[in-house]
C-alpha cells in the first residue's frame, strides 16, 4: 500500500514538473504575435536546465511498477503497448530534438526541423499518457484464468473516455506551463502573454473535466462513483474547485506567485482524487493493490532503497531548482511596457 501511494506521489510530481515541460513545448508550438520568438526563447530558457532531471519521476514509476507490481506492469504493457511505445518514443525524440535545436550551431534547417519535432512530441506525449491513465479505469483490460491478458491491443484505449482524459492531461500541462511562465518570463509584456494563455487553458481544463466526467458515467463507472458517491468526494471536490478559483483569481489580479501555488495544488488534488476514486484497484477490475503486490521479501528492500534514495534525490532536486529557477526573472532589453487589461 505504501509503494502504491509513492507511485501516485511520483506521478503527481512528474505532472507538476515534467508535465509543465511538456506544456512549455505546447506553447512553443502555438507561440503567436509580435513577441513570438521572444516567447519561444523564454520557454527554452525555462525548460533547458531541468527537463532531463524531471523525467526521473516517470522512471521511478515504471521501475516501481515493474518490481513491486509485476502482474500489473505486464498487463499494462501488453494491452497498452501501442500508446505507451508511441509516448516513450515521443519523449526520446522530444529530448533529442531539444538538444539538436539548442546546439544547432547556426544550421537553420536543423534548428527548424528539431523545433518542429520538439513541439509535436510535446503535444503527443502527454496526450498519450492521459490516454493510458484513462484506459486503466475503464474495466476493458482483463486477464483470463490462465493469466493471459485478453486484448486486441486497440479497443482498451481507442475509445472516447481515454482520449477525454488524454485531452484533460494535455490542457493541464499547458495550464501549468503558462502559469509558471507568468513568474519566470522576463519582462511584463511576456508575462502578460502567458497570463492570457493561462486563463484560456484554465477554461479549457474545466471544459475537458466536464466532458470526461460525463463520459465516465458510462465508460468508467468506478471513477464516477468514487468522485460523486464516496464520503470524501464532496469535500474533496470543493477544495479542488476552490484551488482552481484561487488560481484564476490570482491570474486575473496578476498575483503570479500565488497563482503558481494554487495551480500546482489544483493539479495535485485532481490526481489525488483520481487515485482515491480508483482505490483499491491499480487496474480495474482484475488488479487490486494488495493482491497484485510482489512478495514482502521484494517490497521491504524496495522501501529501504526508496528511503535511502530520497535522502539524496530530494535535496538534489531542491538544490537544482534553487540554482536554475531564481526568484526574479531577468529583464530583456527593449521589453515592452506592462499591459494592464484583463
Amino acid at each position: 500500500m505504501i509503494i502504491a501511494a509513492i507511485i501516485v506521489l511520483a506521478l503527481i510530481v512528474y505532472l507538476l514538473t515534467g508535465g509543465a515541460d511538456f506544456g512549455g513545448g505546447i506553447w512553443y508550438l502555438f507561440a503567436t504575435g509580435e513577441r513570438k520568438e521572444a516567447q519561444r526563447r523564454a520557454l527554452t530558457q525555462a525548460i533547458a536546465p531541468i527537463w532531463e532531471a524531471n523525467h526521473v519521476w516517470l522512471i521511478l514509476v515504471i521501475v516501481l511498477l515493474f518490481v513491486c507490481f509485476p502482474s500489473v506492469f505486464a498487463a499494462m504493457m501488453t494491452a497498452l503497448h501501442i500508446p505507451l511505445v508511441i509516448m516513450l518514443v515521443g519523449i526520446v525524440l522530444r529530448g533529442s530534438a531539444f538538444a539538436f535545436q539548442s546546439y544547432s550551431a547556426g544550421a537553420q534547417g536543423l534548428e527548424r526541423s528539431s523545433a518542429r519535432v520538439f513541439a509535436i512530441a510535446s503535444v503527443s506525449s502527454p496526450l498519450l499518457l492521459g490516454v493510458c491513465v484513462g484506459a486503466i479505469a475503464t474495466g476493458e483490460i482483463r486477464v483470463l484464468e490462465n493469466g493471459v491478458v485478453d486484448t486486441n491491443f486497440v479497443s482498451e484505449w481507442l475509445s472516447p473516455f481515454p482520449f477525454a482524459i488524454g485531452a484533460l492531461t494535455l490542457v493541464l500541462c499547458a495550464f501549468l506551463a503558462a502559469v509558471y511562465m507568468t513568474v519566470e518570463a522576463p519582462g511584463e509584456a511576456l508575462k502578460e502573454d502567458f497570463r492570457r494563455r493561462a486563463l484560456w487553458s484554465a477554461l479549457a481544463t474545466g471544459v475537458c473535466a466536464f466532458v470526461a466526467g460525463l463520459l465516465a458515467i458510462r465508460d468508467a463507472p468506478l471513477i464516477w462513483e468514487g468522485l460523486t458517491g464516496a464520503g470524501w468526494s464532496l469535500l474533496f471536490q470543493l477544495i479542488t474547485g476552490l484551488a482552481a478559483l484561487l488560481a484564476i483569481g490570482a491570474l486575473w489580479t496578476r498575483r503570479y506567485r500565488l497563482a503558481r501555488v494554487a495551480a500546482g495544488a489544483q493539479v495535485a488534488l485532481i490526481m489525488m482524487g483520481w487515485a482515491l476514486a480508483q482505490f483499491p484497484y491499480l487496474i480495474y477490475p482484475d488488479f487490486r493493490i494488495l493482491e497484485s503486490a510482489a512478495e514482502p521479501a521484494v517490497l521491504r528492500p524496495v522501501l529501504i532503497a526508496l528511503a535511502a534514495g530520497s535522502v539524496l534525490l530530494v535535496p538534489s532536486f531542491l538544490y537544482l531548482y534553487a540554482i536554475f529557477k531564481p526568484r526574479e526573472a531577468p529583464e530583456l532589453a527593449g521589453d515592452e511596457e506592462r499591459v494592464n487589461e484583463p
